[in-house]
């Protein structure tokens, strides 16, 4: 029986600004993302059994929603219909990134679970057209087929790879009773319409630190309208500060918070802190450690 093993990788945006609403009603984005180690994994086998089973655990609340509403099923759905491929596949999905926090899980494991089933089956398809696939699923969803530091434009989907930066030591905290739905933290930005959007700087700005090597000081637009409605948040990023991170900053839309240690060592220390929380002491991932990765599981 041929069977894959394959980590998801959760990430961080080093850097999310909000240009503005668009006429279709989504939000113009620029963004860098980054992987960390922190993952779920994803261990998918040909099955007996016609369709797709797909079992879930780690997180009881996602195990007991119905398998199709799942970014994993839809994924391999997708990739069979695309192929024409008859034969069942059965998917365990292990989870370890909290979800809803920002961090890109559900994103992280359908990329998985295109990448993992299309060498289960030995499929071959063009990476424009994956990529296709993936963004149809959800905009983080094509970052994740390449990993490592990447500019995200637009809604998040259109994709370039960036320089990777010198590994970078996080403790993430994930709060256990916080949840940010990601429409609502739009809904409390209250971007502007494109059209009257009439500073440049914040673009230019933007634009000079995507060719950076040294990576830039974190920054989330996000942070200012999720924080007036759960300072606890705040609270979160100001402790991390005060316990030796150089940076710290929102998680995408959050709930998490992330900050920026010069060891693991430091890091660990300063979970302690936190023991109403989750933490998760972790570090950057390059785009040819990811893809190693992703590509070489067994």
């Amino acid at each position: 029986m041929r069977e894959i093993r394959i980590p998801a990788f959760a990430k961080v945006n080093l850097r999310l600004d909000i240009l503005g609403k668009r006429p279709d009603s989504y939000h113009e984005l620029r963004t860098i993302f980054q992987t960390i180690s922190l993952h779920d994994e994803l261990h998918l086998r040909d099955s007996k059994t016609a369709g797709i089973c797909l079992n879930i655990d780690g997180n009881q609340s996602l195990s007991l929603e119905p398998a199709r509403k799942n970014l994993v099923y839809k994924a391999v759905d997708a990739l069979r219909r695309e192929l024409e491929i008859r034969p069942g596949v059965e998917i365990d999905l292990h989870k370890k990134i909290p979800a809803g926090r920002g961090l890109g899980g559900g994103s992280s494991d359908a990329a998985a679970a295109l990448r993992g089933y299309l060498r289960l089956t030995g499929g071959k398809i063009p990476d424009a057209r994956l990529m296709e696939i993936a963004a149809s699923l959800g905009a983080d969803v094509p970052f994740f087929l390449f990993g490592g530091r990447a500019l995200g434009i637009g809604r998040g989907d259109e994709i370039y790879p960036l320089p990777d930066i010198p590994k970078l030591t996080f403790l993430v905290v994930s709060p256990n009773d916080i949840h940010v739905p990601t429409p609502d933290a739009y809904r409390w930005l209250k971007a502007p319409a494109l059209t009257k959007i009439r500073s440049a700087s914040k673009l230019w700005k933007f634009c000079s630190l995507t060719w950076s090597t040294q990576g830039s000081g974190l920054s989330n637009d996000f942070e200012r309208p999720v924080f007036q409605r759960h300072p606890r948040l705040a609270q979160i990023k100001r402790v991390l500060l005060q316990r030796g991170a150089t940076e710290a900053s929102l998680a995408g839309s959050g709930s998490a918070v992330f900050g920026v240690f010069p060891s693991p060592a430091m890091a660990r220390r300063a979970a302690v802190g936190f023991q109403d929380e989750q933490t998760f002491v972790c570090e950057s991932i390059s785009r040819d450690r990811y893809l190693r990765k992703v590509q070489s599981a067994p």
